[in-house]
């Protein structure tokens, strides 16, 4: 388990830990190379940039994307959202109206059991067994919220294009300011825990 220490998989649910292990034995059972020699294969990489070193990994030795992100979270693990969790968090949620945002946010949903808090690069999710909402900042101190629910279950909802949290998450929710986490975002915000 120490490899998933490294990768930074403490703060993930059980089922997610589950499936980072199944990456871990497929890649093995199915390359011949265990995740220490691709560890080592990875720090050979001549990419600097995340994205690169993925695609370098891919095009050069065939490893499709959630195997060859699983090896750079553990080669390099200072450089991952997951592996870092407080300073991501600083580094997303840098304007001080967007944080009041993920502060209403992070209180509404503070009380709903086993819930688990995951920091990505690009956005804040919260799981239970899945990943039930996600939040991230947007230009001018607002912030959007997506959840598990319909875009019909509430008239604020609307269907997210093009984000990059959960596909779980099927509808989105701007907001303005910190007061417009109200009654009806905890309710939808539960009605998305249930579902997870």
């Amino acid at each position: 388990m120490g490899s998933d220490k490294a990768a930074g998989l403490g703060h993930l649910t059980e089922r997610q830990r589950k499936w980072f292990a199944s990456v871990r034995e497929g890649l093995a059972r199915d390359t011949g190379k265990s995740l220490e020699d691709w560890v080592a294969i990875a720090r050979t990489c001549p990419e600097t940039r995340p994205r690169a070193q993925l695609g370098w990994l891919k095009e050069h030795h065939g490893l499709g994307q959630n195997r060859a992100s699983y090896v750079l979270s553990v080669a390099f693990p200072s450089e991952r959202a997951w592996d870092n969790p407080d300073e991501t968090r600083a580094a997303l949620w840098t304007d001080p109206a967007s944080l009041a945002i993920l502060q209403a946010l992070e209180t509404a949903v503070a009380g709903l059991d086993g819930l688990v808090t995951g920091q990505r690069k690009g956005f804040t999710a919260w799981s239970r067994e899945f990943q039930f909402a996600a939040a991230k900042p947007v230009k001018g101190g607002t912030a959007v919220l997506g959840l598990a629910v319909a875009p019909d279950a509430s008239p604020r909802l609307r269907e997210p294009k093009n984000e990059s949290w959960s596909e779980r998450l099927k509808a989105k929710l701007p907001l303005a300011s910190p007061a417009e986490v109200d009654d009806e975002v905890r309710a939808l915000l539960k009605a998305s825990w249930e579902r997870s």
